[in-house]
This record gives structure tokens, sequence and C-alpha cells, in this order.
């Protein structure tokens, strides 16, 4: 079994930070750059879980539940990795997805 706690722990920081920040920084792309990194995880997720299946698009919650999105799909997504390469792909992309909502 794969070590996915850098993953976690990557999601769980970019999170708290959204959890932590102003309504006036989630309205500003904050919280759709979020959404957006859950709904990539999510697909990740059911490419391996369900492959050439149909993903599912998940669903905008508002900008107050993309904390919540993020950290459930990346524990879908961690069920599901197999190597470490893959853990460190994913936390690329959640570090590039935090910097790009600038939380």
């Amino acid at each position: 079994m794969v070590d996915t706690t850098p993953l976690t722990r990557a999601v769980d920081h970019f999170a708290d930070r959204l959890r932590a920040a102003p309504q006036s920084r989630l309205q500003r792309g904050a919280a759709a750059e979020a959404l957006a990194l859950a709904r990539e995880l999510s697909r990740r997720a059911q490419a391996v879980e369900e492959p050439g299946a149909e993903p599912r698009e998940m669903p905008d919650a508002g900008m107050f539940a993309a904390a919540d999105q993020i950290t459930v799909a990346v524990h879908d997504l961690a069920l599901v990795l197999t190597d470490e390469g893959q853990v460190e792909e994913n936390v690329e992309l959640v570090a590039q997805a935090q910097k790009r909502a600038g939380v």
C-alpha cells in the first residue's frame, strides 16, 4: 500500500486556508479554483475505479463547501493510488491549485 500522507496533508492545508479565507477572497476565485481541483481529483479517482466509464462531475455546492469538497475528493483518490509517483504528481497538482487560489 502506498503512503498517501503527503497528498492528504497538502489538501488538508489547502482546505484549512480556504476555511480561514475571507468571503471576498473566495469570491475572487479561490473557491472556483478549489472546486476545479475537487473535480479533477474526483475524475482521477473515478478513472481508476471505473475505467472507461463516463466520469460524474462533482456538483458546485457553493463557495463555503469548496474546502470540504477537496477533502472528500482527495480521500477517494488516496484509496486508489498505487505508487509514489502518482502521489507526487497529485501533490504538485494541489500545490499549483493552491497557488492559483492565492490562499
